[in-house]
């Protein structure tokens, strides 16, 4: 066990993670020449497009250092964005150390900060790495001093490397070596395994990532899982090389894998525990949660013929991603659909991008947002996901909607702006350190709907790219919220209603009508617009009829005659529009979202 080290790597979108990892795989032989590519742990084409990590990875590397001891370096990749922040926690929480690493031309970001007091809170081990120090536009000096601020610690121990180039890889190793710690555990104490991801295989159903903390696993033992209860017999165990290697037995320390052909996601949960059935350990590791979604939109098909084969794939991306949550809905104007839960709008985007790419399945997702927490006049608490499932609002006593504290890192020039984007956004400030000179960290208390629409993009935008941001949840507070309906002809169309803040829901109503006048075609009689709130309506607009010059025919002669003509015109067009329906163009569902 002296001879294990286990680490993570954590850092902000783009700060050379992957690359990182991918130098420290052919520095230790573990892959190939013929295997090597950009972003070797990546293995999903959405990662390499976007450049991130959406599932995190686990890799062993067999690593000689300069003493000529032999040493076993299991590498655990997290994932950057702040939407997975849970299953970077379990990754964090499997290690002994990890190495923080700095892009040296963009300095510290705020992921880099929120995922640091993350393994800061577990005691692991932490090896500052600046990164990117080849390019011409490095701040080495600069962002050393930024990381010696954050972190306390000597300016020598901080790696300069450059994840591109290769230069320093090899120092990186031998400090892993010797600053991270070795695993401390007992071989013979009752099994112990941590959780820390899962994947799908069709062919042997589910294989869980583990890592042993105390005790000895072998192959065919009967094991259970602790928060699930589900017991299943461990098929095959092995480590992670880049293929999986099979393995008799694994001890306290080692990270690997157990496949016991479970077929249900719902068995196997990111933070849980392995246990033997016969022995089992008293308690389970601390830190487990089931993840739950922030954010909730519905899933629709376009063609409506379609919606088994969208059960089936969605039943089949849950296996794959086991925070996706759905449930069947219906709606008047999209038909039969699903009510999908997310973690976040980066992980909404990720799965209609799959959904299209893996099952080819062409779906309309409706406005997103979130869930509130509705106190009755009688007292019964709800939790309402949608618009739609909101009492009468005589009936209810309070509303509260879910908070988030927002951790946000600018340049100073920007500061003004970004503030008064938050305050717009319903924010109240509530810390601001300047970190350097040049940079400073805000903090806001905000409600989790103000940014699930465009909070993200006027971020990036006011502050010319240079604002970092990264979020956590910190329960529900009272709010004026109301319900918007949008009215055609006097039919509510319920997909497009909305929850929204009093104070702002007149404006979003006329934005909204103007919007959809724009966009809904022209019938053959007028179609009224109107936007409410319960039995007030606060703004209409019409689009006119398609009318046929009925009167071109009638030249000359008395008034009478037109008028007569337009009359009965006039009656055609009141019995059409008690039988004609308004159709809602699928832009109409998209613009809401683009709403500015």
């Amino acid at each position: 066990m002296k001879n294990i080290r286990n680490f993570c790597i954590i850092a902000h979108i783009d700060h050379g993670k992957s690359t990182l990892a991918d130098r420290l795989l052919e520095e230790t032989k573990t892959i190939t020449e013929r295997e090597q590519q950009a972003q070797v742990l990546d293995n999903m084409d959405l990662e390499r497009e976007k450049g991130i990590t959406i599932k995190s990875h686990a890799i062993q590397m067999d690593y000689i250092s300069a003493a000529g001891q032999k040493h076993v370096l299991n590498l655990i990749d997290t994932p950057g964005h702040v939407d997975f922040s849970y299953e970077v926690s379990r990754a964090i929480a499997s290690c002994e150390g990890a190495l923080l690493v700095v892009d040296a031309t963009q300095g510290i970001q705020a992921q880099t900060i929120s995922n640091l007091y993350l393994a800061l809170g577990h005691d692991l081990e932490v090896i500052p790495v600046l990164n990117k120090i080849d390019m011409e536009a490095a701040m080495v000096d600069e962002v050393k001093d930024q990381i010696v601020d954050l972190l306390g610690c000597e300016r020598e121990e901080i790696l300069e490397v450059s994840a591109k180039t290769g230069i320093g890889i090899r120092d990186l190793l031998e400090a892993i070596v010797e600053r991270v710690p070795a695993p401390k555990g007992d071989d013979s104490a009752p099994l112990q395994a941590l959780i820390f991801d899962s994947v799908f295989n069709s062919f042997r159903g589910i294989i869980a990532y583990f890592r042993i903390m105390n005790g000895t696993l072998r192959k065919g033992e009967r094991v259970k899982f602790f928060n699930t209860r589900s017991e299943y017999d461990a098929d095959e165990i092995g480590v992670l090389k880049l293929k999986l290697s099979p393995k008799e037995e694994m001890r306290a320390g080692d990270v690997g894998y157990i496949i016991s052909g479970i077929k249900n996601s719902v068995d196997v949960k990111v933070g849980d525990t392995i246990t033997h059935v016969a022995r089992p350990a008293t308690e389970a590791i601390a830190g487990f949660e089931d993840v739950k979604p922030m954010v909730f939109a519905g899933v629709y098909p376009v063609e409506t013929d379609e919606y088994e084969d969208l059960r089936a794939s969605l039943e089949k991306l849950k296996l794959n991603d086991a925070s996706l949550t759905f449930e069947p809905e219906s709606s008047l104007a999209l038909g039969f659909g699903f009510r999908c839960g997310f973690l976040g709008l980066l992980h909404l985007e990720i799965i209609q991008e799959r959904l299209y790419r893996e099952f080819d399945m062409d779906v309309i997702t409706t406005v997103p947002n979130v869930s509130y927490r509705i106190t009755t006049t009688k007292g019964a608490v709800l939790d309402v996901h949608n618009p739609s499932g909101l009492p009468d609002p005589s009936h209810v006593a309070e509303i509260e909607e879910p908070y988030i504290l927002a951790q946000i890192i600018t340049k100073t020039e920007y500061l003004g702006n970004v503030i008064k984007l938050c305050m717009d956004k319903r924010g109240i400030m509530t810390n601001q350190t300047f970190l350097t000179q040049e940079r400073v960290e805000i903090n806001f208390e905000m409600p989790l709907s103000e940014i699930v629409f465009d909070f993200y993009d006027k971020l990036k935008s006011i502050s010319r790219g240079y604002a970092s941001f990264d979020y956590h949840q910190i329960g529900y507070k009272p709010s004026k919220l109301a319900k918007l309906d949008i009215l055609l002809n006097s039919e509510p169309v319920d997909a497009l209603s909305s929850l929204i803040y009093v104070d702002h829901a007149y404006d979003f109503g006329r934005k909204m009508c103007e919007k959809l006048k724009e966009l809904i075609p022209r019938q053959q009689f007028d179609v009224a617009i109107q936007a409410a709130i319960g039995a007030k309506i606060i703004a209409r607009e019409t689009v006119k009829a398609v009318r046929k010059d009925v009167t071109a025919k009638c030249y000359g002669g008395d008034i009478s005659r037109k008028r007569k003509l337009l009359d009965k015109q006039k009656k055609g067009k009141k019995r059409m529009r008690q039988v004609g329906n308004v159709e809602v163009p699928q832009e109409a569902f998209l613009a809401v979202l683009k709403m500015d």
